[in-house]
């Protein structure tokens, strides 16, 4: 099959068939090993993308401006001091100057609408570096991660542990729906995924066969579990709750007694990063009982933490290849 997805943007994978994720984590795979070779290709040459950041971020940043210059590409990195975005300009006119100047355009930052409105007005691609909604990048590298880890996703089971809520949640519900996978998110009762998201995600897996748990179940959700994934138990904006979550996340913090109850030898740690695992950050000394992973699992050869943050490099290379300037088949 003939995959083109030239001139699409990548607001959340729920846009994506199948086919077309698949064919995201087959051609990141190759920009991997083209890179670990030294084989640089340039198929961004002389494109200019722009990189807007509500929110900060590391490995966002970071895995745009490398995968930009690998490619051949100009990244100019545009703060929320830089623009006007939202305040003195409008979303669709801050889109229409930046089409005309850029090739695409990358949105870090809040409101999943305000990317949808520069997807509407740009004329060029947008992608989704992470919004409050979706975040669909980290979810693609997340899958290449276990794709190495395993072979392949046949028969794989991942248990999403923590805030149901949030944006990774929403994102690995999606991108499961669509693959066909066996997915659970495992989460007290008051942080259930939004019941719009679910209900979409339990039609993608009626077609795909992929099977959907939402269970406060500690035992009954990771049991078989292949990957456990966690997030930090307060999103950015939402320290103030940072208490009440620990209260109601402690008993799902990931430790290895979590990982002797999923009964698989092999299975892997996963986290988008940043975590709170040890003491050695401000917010960690603040509030100790805050860390959503044990350290002992962090630090463990369960972790594969750190392939998964360099894998956002290469599916975000694999993205903007596609969307810019498709190698041929």
């Amino acid at each position: 099959m003939h995959i083109n997805l030239k001139g699409r943007s990548l607001l959340t994978l729920a846009d994506f068939t199948a086919a077309e994720i698949r064919y995201l984590l087959d051609l990141s795979a190759r920009l991997k090993a083209d890179k670990k070779a030294g084989r640089f290709n340039k198929r961004l040459q002389n494109k200019n993308i722009a990189l807007i950041f509500e929110k900060p971020s590391t490995r966002t940043r970071c895995a745009f401006v490398v995968a930009c210059y690998d490619e051949g590409a100009h990244p100019e990195y545009l703060g929320k001091s830089d623009i006007q975005i939202g305040k003195k300009e409008t979303v669709a006119d801050t889109a229409r100057v930046l089409g005309r100047m850029f090739d695409g355009i990358q949105f870090r930052g809040f409101e999943h609408r305000t990317v949808e409105g520069l997807a509407a007005h740009a004329g060029v691609p947008v992608w989704n570096g992470l919004t409050d909604t979706f975040h669909p990048t980290q979810v693609l590298a997340d899958y290449l991660t276990v794709i190495e880890a395993f072979g392949s996703l046949d028969g794989i089971t991942i248990a999403y542990v923590g805030d149901g809520r949030n944006n990774m949640a929403n994102s690995l519900m999606v991108i499961a729906s669509k693959l066909g996978v066996d997915f659970r998110i495992v989460t007290p009762k008051s942080l259930q995924p939004n019941p719009t998201i679910h209900q979409r995600c339990m039609g993608f897996a009626a077609e795909s066969g992929a099977k959907l748990t939402v269970t406060d179940h500690v035992d009954e959700g990771v049991k078989g579990a292949h990957v456990l994934y966690t997030d930090v138990w307060a999103s950015m904006g939402e320290e103030d709750q940072i208490p009440e979550r620990i209260a109601l996340l402690k008993p799902y913090q990931i430790n290895e007694q979590m990982f002797q109850k999923t009964g698989v030898a092999d299975a892997i740690f996963l986290h988008c990063l940043p975590a709170f695992h040890n003491h050695e950050t401000v917010l960690a000394q603040q509030f100790p009982e805050i860390c959503e992973v044990t350290d002992e699992v962090f630090e463990g050869p369960r972790s594969r933490v750190f392939d998964e943050a360099e894998n956002r490099m290469h599916t975000i290379k694999a993205v903007m290849v596609a969307t810019l300037n498709p190698p041929s088949h």
